[in-house]
């Protein structure tokens, strides 16, 4: 117990008896000496109490930073017990859950309905053990949660950010109005006229459903646990993130599909300029500048650049024209973040026409706002089908997840179309 409470007690204590003792008209000796007794304690304990509280400040403020992340930390911890492989022999031979998988189950079956198992997003991670960079931070408690899930994917390394919903809706308020700055002409005149304040939302809605489908065959189910757990992890992962890239920035926006960032461009009112020649740092470089000058991003080291890898390989074999040997791939790696140029051919469309040319995309952080929001509701709704494959003795699974996703301001983007892949 800490010395502060004690000796708060003790000066309840100390009152409590004064009460008593003040209270008689004609109190004796003995009570005279053990008021003054009683007093003299209590205005020494005062001392006593102030520097106790002075000696425990630093004990307070690490036990409150201890309160305010447990919850996170606990839920961190359990989260790193769920066994996929409990899911699938619950959902094939009716096997009952258990330990902290069937705790994490229970929680989110409470807290939204579910036709099959529920899995969270956090079980997609990669776990210790698989066939990983061994520079891979621990991705349980210090990235976001993007990250979490898909340490390499597109979307991450471009900036954006996913968010769990629950349910319902959720909007973004993102400041879209300036402030009028002006100075007094004279000692009589008025400074610049106040500017309205003004926001536009950002609403993320569970419009979209992404579905995906395992077959498991008897023999995987038999095996030893952690053969199936790693597996399932596997293929849930890699199909979820590739299709997640892909629809992010290419999607049409119809037949089930979100608008992606590239396809809905002018929808979003991203700026989209036409480069129409050989890809080159200028082009790049021009772009940045943009960047800049809309005060989006302060410096070129914190621009994201995402290319094609028929644009990484024109630009790695053009030297520049003023600082040969240096060349046109090396001059925009210098520029960017270290790590800022993502290349995927998932995440952008292959090259097309004559002579054959691709599009880029670039993102910037500003005022740590995102430049995208991805939305997902709840967690992954693992459904078993009984009958597709009943006949081998196998088990077919349908995971299905809700998705949306919008910009923030499309200041923070901008598109390069045109960049041909050919000298």
């Amino acid at each position: 117990m800490l010395d502060s409470v004690k000796i708060a007690r003790r000066q309840s204590e100390i009152r409590q008896e004064l009460a008593g003792l003040v209270g008689k008209d004609s109190p004796t000796e003995d009570e005279t000496r053990a008021m003054e007794s009683l007093d003299s304690e209590y205005r020494a304990n005062e001392t006593r109490y102030r520097a106790a509280l002075i000696a425990e400040d630093q004990e307070r403020r690490d036990a409150g930073d201890e309160l305010e992340n447990r919850s996170e930390a606990e839920w961190s911890e359990i989260m790193g017990r769920f066994e996929l492989r409990q899911v699938a022999l619950a959902l094939d031979e009716g096997r009952a859950l258990a330990g902290a998988t069937a705790e994490i189950v229970t929680e989110l079956r409470e807290a939204g309905g579910y036709r099959g198992m529920p899995v969270p997003w956090e079980a997609l991670e990669l776990r210790a053990g698989e066939t990983v960079a061994s520079a891979t931070p621990n991705p349980i408690r210090t990235m976001p949660i993007i990250d979490r899930l898909f340490a390499q994917s597109a979307a991450a390394r471009m900036g954006a950010r996913m968010i769990n919903i629950g349910v319902g809706e959720a909007e973004y308020p993102v400041t879209t109005s300036s402030v009028t700055a002006g100075w007094a002409d004279g000692e009589t005149g008025s400074v610049a006229s106040p500017a309205a304040y003004a926001t536009t939302d950002r609403p993320l809605a569970p419009d979209q459903t992404l579905g995906i489908q395992m077959k498991i065959t008897r023999k995987a189910l038999k095996q030893s646990g952690t053969a199936l757990e790693q597996a399932v992890r596997r293929d849930m992962n890699g199909a979820i993130q590739q299709e997640l890239d892909r629809a992010i920035f290419l999607g049409s926006g119809s037949t089930g599909e979100p608008l992606g960032v590239v396809a809905g461009a002018a929808t979003y009112g991203i700026t989209e300029t036409a480069v129409d020649a050989t890809a080159t740092y200028a082009a790049f470089r021009s772009a940045i500048v943009r960047f800049m000058v809309a005060s989006a991003a302060s410096s070129p080291s914190e621009v994201r650049v995402m290319i094609r890898p028929e644009t990484w390989d024109i630009l790695d074999a053009q030297a520049a024209a003023t600082s040969a040997p240096m060349w046109e791939w090396d001059r925009l790696a210098a520029a960017v973040a270290s790590g800022g140029v993502t290349m995927t051919p998932n995440a952008l469309a292959a090259p097309t026409g004559t002579p054959a040319a691709a599009s880029a995309l670039l993102t910037t952080t500003a005022g740590g706002v995102p430049p995208i929001f991805v939305g997902t509701w709840g967690a992954i709704d693992l459904i078993r089908d009984p009958y597709s494959d009943a006949s081998s003795g196998g088990l077919r699974l349908t995971a299905l997840t809700t998705m949306d996703l919008t910009v923030s301001r499309p200041a923070q983007l901008e598109v390069l179309t045109g960049l041909q892949a050919e000298s």
